[in-house]
């Protein structure tokens, strides 16, 4: 058995309304509420990096799951907004957090369903050998992206989601994941300057290359419902559970219509979906954990819920995680 020992989360002070970016790109807060459901999202201080809101999470996941810094025995981060480019995030994060020289590693590129198949990752982990592991999603997109593009800007804020797991008892079982890739999708969804394909030059950053995220509306619509969807039905199957069960869904916070669209291809109420993309905005890998530590600090959680997690992210990869409070 995998359980979860405690869950955290953080976001920063700073509010960035759609009012704000009215003065910044040519957008209203009517046509970006109407698309996308968001009415605000947090970014991060100009003092504050990757590292800065990754350690605020964990420290709170640490305290609740009653664990001290000596007491973790690996770490695993799900980011696309690393703190620098190597070494990986997660190593920075051990020697933040005070703890002994254990495992640490990344897990990057896999967009917003990083943290899900990060926890997947964790639990394959737990199962060969006992741990505590710490599982962090982070991002700190508002530095890395182009903020002269209305259609994509508005949609991201900052912020980390973080959980505790292990073999032992503890709040939360992991009861099952499932998760997914279709490569030839790619495109879709794509940041592409900065690799071995298009490497990082002068021209590409005065051009701003290294901040256009290429992204495809229609398809990554038509994508994120159809996967976040059919992922959760199938684990749902695979559990011997059906939707009536689940008391809980936490889904991606992308934008609103496709959680709508997603909750009604499900077929589950508006009232057992979990939403603040209204007030995040869409913090890729840290959206699936840092609504999950709201839901649960807020008691929209119980003891004896099913709670199902469901993502997509760029790859394009799409995750569903069955959780038994």
């Amino acid at each position: 058995m995998t359980s979860v020992l405690g869950f955290g989360g953080y976001v920063p002070e700073r509010v960035m309304t759609n009012a704000d970016w009215a003065e910044v790109v040519d957008t209203t807060d009517e046509w970006i509420t109407t698309r996308t459901g968001i009415k605000e999202r947090r970014f991060a201080a100009d003092d504050q990096s990757t590292l800065d809101l990754a350690e605020e999470a964990a420290l709170v996941a640490m305290k609740d799951a009653g664990l001290g810094p000596d007491e973790i025995d690996e770490i695993i981060v799900a980011t696309d907004t690393p703190e620098v480019y190597t070494p990986d995030t997660a190593s920075l994060m051990q020697d933040r957090l005070g703890c002994r020289n254990i495992p640490t590693y990344d897990l990057g590129g896999s967009g917003c369903a990083g943290w899900i198949q990060a926890i997947d990752v964790a639990r394959s982990r737990i199962a060969f050998e006992p741990k505590r592991v710490l599982v962090v999603g982070v991002e700190l997109i508002s530095r890395l992206i182009s903020w002269e593009d209305r259609t994509t800007a508005v949609l991201f804020g900052d912020g980390a989601g973080a959980v505790v797991m292990a073999r032992e008892g503890g709040k939360a079982e992991l009861v099952d994941v499932i998760s997914g890739t279709d490569g030839s999708k790619a495109d879709i969804l794509t940041l592409q300057t900065g690799g071995t394909r298009h490497p990082f030059t002068v021209e590409s950053a005065a051009a701003g290359d290294h901040q256009r995220l290429d992204m495809d509306g229609q398809a990554v619509f038509r994508e994120a419902v159809r996967r976040m969807s059919s992922v959760t039905l199938e684990l749902l199957e695979r559990i011997g559970k059906g939707i009536e069960d689940v008391d809980l869904l936490v889904p991606h916070q992308a934008n609103k219509r496709i959680i709508d669209a997603v909750g009604h291809k499900l077929g589950i109420d508006e009232d057992r979906v979990f939403i603040n993309v209204d007030r995040y905005g869409n913090t890729g890998s840290a959206t699936v954990p840092l609504g999950l530590w709201e839901a649960h600090a807020g008691g929209q959680i119980r003891d004896g819920d099913l709670v199902m997690l469901t993502a997509f992210g760029a790859g394009f990869h799409w995750a569903s995680a069955a959780l038994q409070f």
